[in-house]
């Protein structure tokens, strides 16, 4: 807010992640709706990691905090709970219309294939029509994030199914990670400039379609492995 007020006559915008990927942890969006009211600006959403996820009908963070008339524009990906490729713009008819004559990107981009829209379409009515997976979705959520917690690890302030395992520097990171692959878990590690160097971790995310055996599955391996490398 500082930052906006400093330069009133400069235009400004907030954009921001719904959900923070490093992290898993959700932003104040109510905040940043109230500092954008209150300065006269835009405020632009980045929903990548929260659509299918938040939301009474998962339809992403503005919806998880009823505040979607509030938000500007929306933005995210048909890439990870769409399963398909492509990107959507969410806003008022005024900055659609602005975007499809400005924006270069969308200008110079071919259409999406027909079959990708489909598998778009497909996707969301199954995210419409069976919000059982998204409770299943939580439930293996819940006992991931229990289930490092109970055995030591630090999790940080993840709030999401996106979660990190911080380990510290890179080469245990690294090893930590191997190890998990040879043990038949996979997870990504992620290293500088991605995040601080003495904040690398494993990033691991679930599924709805993930069983409790294997959630348990992985929970044994990190702690045999977590205290091998005297990380538990």
């Amino acid at each position: 807010e500082r930052k906006i007020q400093s330069d009133p006559d400069r235009g400004s915008m907030i954009i921001v992640d719904g959900v923070y990927s490093m992290e898993g942890d959700i932003a104040d969006v109510p905040s940043l709706v109230q500092i954008a009211q209150r300065n006269g600006v835009a405020l632009a959403l980045d929903d990548a990691h929260s659509l299918g996820v938040l939301g009474p009908n998962g339809e992403g963070t503005a919806a998880h905090f009823d505040l979607v008339d509030e938000v500007d524009i929306i933005v995210g990906t048909f890439s990870k709970s769409l399963a398909s490729i492509g990107g959507f713009v969410v806003a008022s008819e005024e900055i659609i219309h602005y975007l499809k004559h400005h924006s270069r990107p969308l200008i110079f981009t071919a259409s999406l294939p027909p079959a990708n829209t489909a598998g778009v379409v497909a996707a969301l009515e199954v995210l419409q029509n069976e919000p059982e997976r998204r409770d299943l979705l939580w439930a293996n959520t819940r006992r991931l994030q229990e289930g490092f917690r109970s055995i030591g690890l630090d999790i940080g302030p993840t709030e999401t199914p996106i979660v990190p395992v911080l380990i510290g520097e890179l080469d245990k990171t690294l090893l930590f990670w191997r190890k998990l692959f040879d043990a038949g878990v996979f997870t990504n590690p992620v290293a500088p400039p991605a995040v601080h160097p003495a904040q690398c971790r494993l990033r691991t995310s679930v599924m709805a379609t993930h069983s409790f055996d294997q959630i348990d599955f992985a929970l044994e391996a990190f702690a045999k492995i977590g205290r091998e490398l005297g990380v538990i």
